[in-house]
């Protein structure tokens, strides 16, 4: 019972092995679907070469989050281009996963290819390269009389209890 278990378990790695570069030859699904989608930043961006102006337009693309679910609920934009390149683009597209579909004027389906939009890194700044820019700060106004005598009451009033603060502490006795 032991071996019959290894050898059914080494077969299906044989199994696997051997069928890996038929899939590998096949190539990846994105190129079989006829559109090319890319982000930077927070943009997202499509191309392809499938379609053909009808009318004057080439074709509407679509970007679904993954709580839509056909084209018509996504953020779609027109294509624009030329005869051998179509494309559209998407801007402030939040962070998630997002599905792009082209349909071309003709109504047919350009292809459907899924994106992740990841977040922006945030880099820290170099430093100014002429220093700190100081200035006289709030010191340029010209306050009137009743605010300056107003701020040295307050003033005076936080020396003196500061000043019967310690007198007090330093009457008491010591203790442990």
């Amino acid at each position: 019972m032991r071996n019959s278990s290894l050898f059914l378990r080494s077969g299906l790695t044989v199994a696997a092995a051997s069928a890996l570069p038929f899939a590998l030859a096949a190539g990846p699904a994105a190129a079989v679907s006829g559109i090319s989608v890319s982000t930077t930043g927070s943009t997202v961006s499509v191309t392809t070469s499938a379609c053909t102006n009808v009318n004057g337009s080439w074709g509407t693309a679509s970007l679904l989050n993954s709580s839509q679910a056909n084209f018509a609920q996504g953020r779609q934009v027109s294509l624009s281009g030329t005869a051998s390149l179509q494309s559209a683009a998407w801007a402030g597209v939040s962070p998630g996963t997002y599905t792009v579909i082209v349909v071309c004027s003709n109504g047919s389906t350009a292809g459907t290819q899924s994106v992740i939009v990841t977040a922006p890194r945030v880099s820290a700044t170099a430093s100014p390269s002429r220093g700190v820019m100081g200035g006289m700060g709030g010191g340029s106004k010209d306050y009137g009389t009743m605010t300056l005598v107003a701020g040295g009451a307050l003033v005076g009033t936080g020396v003196l209890a500061a000043a019967a603060w310690a007198m007090r502490r330093r009457s008491k006795p010591y203790r442990l």
